[in-house]
Formats: C-alpha cells, sequence, structure tokens
C-alpha cells in the first residue's frame, strides 16, 4: 500500500516531536523540596564587642564560642517558602574578650531562645540545586553580659543540601535590643548539621516549565498519532474501497465474458439447429414425413448432446383458409411434432410449443395475393428456437 505525502508528512512530524520527547525529560533537578520539619544541631559565635560590623571579622578578639554543640533549632518549612523556626543556643563570653566594647574581666555565660519566620530566596531565584539561601526576621529574649533583654532579629543564611534530607546550615542573625539600657546590640554566627523529614517534594519552576512542554508534546504527539491513525484508517478504506472496485470490475468482465461465452454458444447452437431446416407440411395436413421425422431425429440428437438445452416448437399456415382453422390447423402441428421428439425419449419439461396459424407469414403470399404453391409452401412449417441452455 503505497503512503501519501501527507501521511508522510506527519510521520517525519511524529518522530520529530518523539525525538524532541526524549531530550526533553524529566530528572531529578527538576523536583525540589517543597515543605519539611527541620532539626538542626551544631555551634554558634556570638560576637558582643559593640562595635556593629566594624569588627565583623575580627575573631580573635570579637568573637566567643564554646567547644562543643551549643545551639539546636526545630522547625516547619511549608510550600509557599516560608518557614517557622524555634532556636535555642549557649554561648560564654570568655575572659579577655571586648564585650560592650570593654574588656570581658571574667567568663560569663550567654543564653537565648528566639523564634524565626524564614523565607527561601529559591522561590524568587528559581532552583540552584544543593544551595539553598534565606532569610528571616523574628524575636528573642537573650541573657547576656549578666543582661536579659528582648531582641529584634534579622537573619541571612544558607544551607547546602547533600541529600533529601541531609545538609549543612550556615547563618548569621543580627540582634537589636528592644528596650534595654546599656545592652548593646549583638552578631550570632551560627553552624550545623542540618536533618529534615516528612519532606514533600514537588516541581521546580523549570520543572514546572519542563512538564507543561512535555504535556504540550505530548498533546501534538497524541494528536499527530490520530492524524497518523486517520490517514491509516483512510487509506486502508480506500484500498478496501479500490480492491472492492477491482473485484467488481472483475467480476463484471468475467459475467461478461461468461455471458459473452454464452451467447456465442446459444448462437452457435442456434445455428446449428438453423441448418437443420424447418419442418415443412403439406396442405391441410399436420402429418410428418420420413423427412421431417429425419429431420427431427437430428433435433433430438442435439437434445440429447446437449442436458441443459430446452427449445420452443413455433407452427404456422400458410394464409389459405380461415383464420381459425389455421389457428387450429397450427396447434395440431405443433402437437405432433412435440409428441414425436418426446417419443425419442426427451423429456415433456425441456420442450414448449406455440402454434401462430397464419399471423408469421415468411412472405407476402397473405389473404388475396397470388402466390405459387411453392412460395406457399414456405409459410407451412415448424421452427425451433433455443429458450434456455
Amino acid at each position: 500500500m503505497n503512503t501519501s505525502k501527507p501521511a508522510l508528512a506527519v510521520l517525519v512530524c511524529f518522530f520529530a516531536l518523539t525525538i524532541s520527547a526524549q531530550d526533553i525529560q524529566m530528572t531529578k533537578k527538576d523536583s525540589i523540596v517543597q515543605s519539611y520539619w527541620l532539626v538542626s544541631l551544631g555551634t554558634n559565635m556570638v560576637d558582643d564587642s559593640g562595635h556593629e560590623f566594624s569588627r565583623l571579622f575580627d575573631i580573635e578578639n570579637a568573637w566567643n564560642m564554646v567547644p562543643y554543640p551549643s545551639r539546636i533549632s526545630v522547625g516547619r518549612y511549608f510550600k509557599n517558602g516560608l518557614g517557622l523556626e524555634a532556636i535555642g543556643s549557649y554561648n560564654k563570653y570568655k575572659e579577655g574578650k571586648i564585650i560592650d566594647r570593654a574588656i570581658n574581666p571574667e567568663d560569663v555565660d550567654y543564653f537565648g531562645l528566639d523564634f524565626r519566620v524564614s523565607y527561601d530566596l529559591n522561590m524568587i531565584l528559581g532552583e540552584t540545586g544543593f544551595f539553598d539561601p534565606y532569610i528571616g526576621i523574628g524575636a528573642g529574649y537573650t541573657d547576656a553580659n549578666n543582661q536579659g533583654r528582648g531582641t529584634y532579629n534579622a537573619t541571612l543564611g544558607f544551607r547546602t543540601w547533600f541529600s533529601d534530607h541531609w545538609g549543612l546550615d550556615f547563618n548569621t542573625t543580627g540582634k537589636w535590643a528592644m528596650s534595654i539600657d546599656n545592652a548593646t546590640n549583638h552578631i550570632q554566627h551560627a553552624l550545623g548539621v542540618a536533618y529534615r523529614f516528612e519532606v514533600e517534594k514537588g516541581l521546580s519552576r523549570k520543572g514546572l516549565e519542563k512538564l507543561a512542554l512535555l504535556e504540550e508534546m505530548e498533546k501534538e504527539q497524541q494528536r499527530v498519532q490520530d492524524s497518523i491513525a486517520k490517514a491509516e484508517e483512510e487509506a486502508r478504506l480506500l484500498a478496501e474501497r479500490l480492491q472492492r472496485e477491482k473485484e467488481a470490475a472483475e467480476l463484471a468482465a468475467a459475467e461478461k465474458a461468461k455471458k459473452a461465452a454464452e451467447d456465442a454458444r446459444r448462437a452457435a447452437l442456434q445455428n446449428k439447429i438453423n441448418d437443420l431446416g424447418n419442418v415443412y407440411f403439406r396442405l391441410n395436413s399436420s402429418y410428418l414425413t420420413t423427412k421431417d421425422k429425419e429431420l427431427l431425429d437430428e433435433l433430438v440428437a442435439i437434445m440429447e448432446s446437449e442436458p441443459g438445452l430446452n427449445i420452443r416448437i413455433t407452427a404456422h399456415t400458410d394464409s389459405r383458409g380461415t383464420h381459425t382453422y389455421n389457428q387450429w390447423l397450427s396447434e395440431r402441428r405443433a402437437e405432433r411434432t412435440v409428441e414425436y421428439v418426446i417419443s425419442k425419449g426427451i423429456f415433456e419439461e425441456r420442450i414448449e410449443h406455440e402454434a401462430f396459424g397464419e399471423t408469421q407469414l415468411v412472405n407476402d403470399c397473405k389473404d388475396g395475393v397470388r402466390c405459387t404453391e411453392e412460395q406457399h409452401s414456405k409459410n407451412r412449417r415448424s421452427e425451433f428456437l433455443i429458450i434456455k441452455m
């Protein structure tokens, strides 16, 4: 079956879409963690030198920390990028460090309890892989340098994830005292191991775009497949119609050839019967002569060789005598002819007969026309016509 040019175009389009869909596959990078519970454990470093950001990296003189885990947090993060977190921390202001712009004379404990609302910057920046930056604001209570104070907090940090559950958390929090006199603002840095659970994942913005593209390509592939199926169905129906037309044409040709052969055979057989001649009767007679019987014997021989052959015997008279008489006479001639053929073993149902009297003359010898006896004799006849083969 030949494929039409439109069908080929559809196939080319289908294979192109298939290749493109294979090139644009969803991967792990297209999914992000959208909501989870988070627990982190680590250490914290406090800079309460009183110099705000001027001694931000003066680790030796301004940073205070203890040599063991000193910070724990528990939080819940949601699909909209917001997170709620509670943080507890302990530290110790070391003797000799700068605290509130003065040298600290002795070790002093530090306690902090903070609550924070965070926002995942990847919601704005787009998925950045293992790098997960965030900002946060909140409030808390800090007891530092023997002074308790409420604080307003602002945090900048990031987490880096090694798997869907484990990662590291780095952040820096500025803490501003609410209204306590002589209590300075301070900065708290933190580093910890983060573990998240009840993780619910979804698609990143790029993943959603890719999914939308894949869905559109899938629809287009389906449309192309439907077009291919339609084209194949149309081609199948066309092939079936052409096959039916071909078979019908072949059948018609075969029927025509068969009919032509039958007509030719019938014509040849009719010519053979015609070659026998007619049975000619004497004036006012319906009896068969020896010559007539010999002719009918030849007719019987033909019918015996053609078992499917049925004939009609028609009998006629000349125009002399009345119409009624001539009709009766022609019927007698037909009956005697049929009786002879049947007597030779031909079944009666294979022979029909019909009498026409003087109604079918073979010449102009009708009433009132003078004709010779020979001319009249040609009308006194029985003829043989094939009616079935």
